[in-house]
Order: C-alpha cells, then structure tokens, then sequence
C-alpha cells in the first residue's frame, strides 16, 4: 500500500527520514504514486528502490534492470539514494553480470549507491565469490521468524560490509498482525528494565538478528508508525541472543 500525504508527514515528525519501495510495487506504478504524493517532502526523505520483477516475470538481464534505473529517477523526478537488485537469489548465475550493471549505473550518476536485498541469501553464497564489485548495501530478512541457516548465510553474505551498511527488513515475517505477534513474548530477548510493547520488542529482537542498522518496515497507522519508531531505543540483550541462536543451531543439527 502506497503511503498517503498525512502519514508521510507524521513520519518526519516521528523522525522517520527513509522511505523503501519498488519498481513492481503498486502495480508497477510504486514511484509515480510516490512522487504525486509526497511531491515537495520527497526531497526530504532518503528513497531506496529495488529492481528485478518486471510485467513478464523476474529478471536480472543487465539492460532490464539499468532500463528499470533509468526510469525509476524519471518518474520519481529525482536520483533514489539507493537501488538494490530484487531477490537476485531467483537466478544466481547472473548475480555477477547484474551487480556490475547497478555498480555501472551508481558510477553514471542514476543511484548514489546499489545494494543486494535477497529473501535467502543461500543460493548466492556459492555465486558470491564470483562478483568482481562489492556493494554498498546489502539488505536481509530480520527477527525471530528467521530460520538459524538464513541469518548465519546473511551474516556470511554482507561480512565485507560495514555495520552501517547491513540492513534489515521483514521482522515480523510481512505480518505484523499475525495472532503468534500476541502469543509470543520478545521482552526476553531485551536488556532488563526496558519497557515495550511486544512489537516493540520485536523489533528491537531483529537488530541483532542479524546485526542490522536499520529495518524496513510497512504500515499504514500514524499510532503504528510511532510505535516501531520508538522501538529504537531499546537494546537487546547480547547474551540472550547468543543463547537463541546457540539454541537454533542445535535445533537444525537433530
């Protein structure tokens, strides 16, 4: 669901600066509804896109996805800040060829940076060594819902990066409303003291799993938004997370 005017402005009132689309979202009109929305505010916010799903199915043919770039700047009327290829694991084989295409268009000025943002970066571990660039930003799933063998393969993905530029999304597994969301208590996974609410702690769980600087995540509430965007502030306990991800690895070795 595409962002309205009202909640774009209660979001940098809230303090969030960053938007995440892309281009097959909203039925291939994600960055045209964005620009007609947000119109002046959009130059506020830092805008990340990805490219890869097209009308025909997915795709990492170069020209495709630099095509996707080009029009992608052209109907947000501006450069995104960052553009990652979308769910590369579908054909690892042309991970190669479809990174140095997005690092071709950062260098020609049509993204200031490019990223990965892959689902299960598995099937790319083995295509990893093969890629001749290294990009700026790598975006995976994170949280609780994630499976032991997903964060350890994120975790092996973006090593060469920075802490800054490893990013999460997806931390309550696309459904945030989901009735296990009310059953299961995150509160355990955070230092003593602190407060939140479960989402909150939810969320909070998923910056350490993996370690991640940011998360994306979707809402259509003003109460909602201020409910993640305080999240932030609280801190997951270190020892507790190495004690469940000790527990998921002994779950997958039975």
């Amino acid at each position: 669901m595409a962002p309205t005017r009202a909640l774009l402005e209660h979001a940098l009132t809230a303090g969030v600066t960053a938007l995440d689309t892309a281009f097959n979202y909203d039925r291939y009109a994600s960055h045209r509804v964005l620009a007609k929305t947000a119109r002046e505010l959009l130059d506020r916010f830092e805008v990340s896109t990805k490219v890869g799903y097209f009308p025909g199915g997915h795709t990492l043919e170069p020209t495709r996805l630099r095509a996707a770039v080009e029009q992608t700047a052209v109907e947000l009327g501006r450069t995104p800040d960052t553009v990652f290829l979308h769910n590369p694991e579908h054909d690892p084989t042309r991970l190669a060829a479809a990174c140095e295409e997005l690092a071709s268009c950062r260098e020609a000025g049509l993204c200031r940076a490019w990223g990965i943002s892959t689902w299960n970066p598995l099937p790319l571990l083995a295509a990893a060594p093969s890629v001749p660039v290294v990009p700026d930003v790598v975006m995976v799933r994170a949280g609780l819902a994630v499976r032991g063998e997903v964060l350890d393969a994120a975790e092996r993905f973006a090593a060469e990066l920075g802490a800054g530029d490893r990013w999460g999304m997806a931390p309550f597994a696309g459904n945030p409303n989901d009735p296990v969301w009310s059953k299961v208590d995150p509160s355990v996974f955070l230092e003593p003291g602190q407060p939140a609410s479960r989402i909150q702690a939810g969320l909070a769980a998923a910056f350490a799993l993996p370690a991640v600087s940011r998360i994306t995540v979707g809402t259509s509430s003003p109460q909602h938004l201020d409910e993640l965007a305080a999240a932030v502030r609280y801190t997951a306990s270190a020892g507790v997370v190495d004690e469940y991800r000790k527990l998921l690895h002994a779950g997958a070795e039975r």
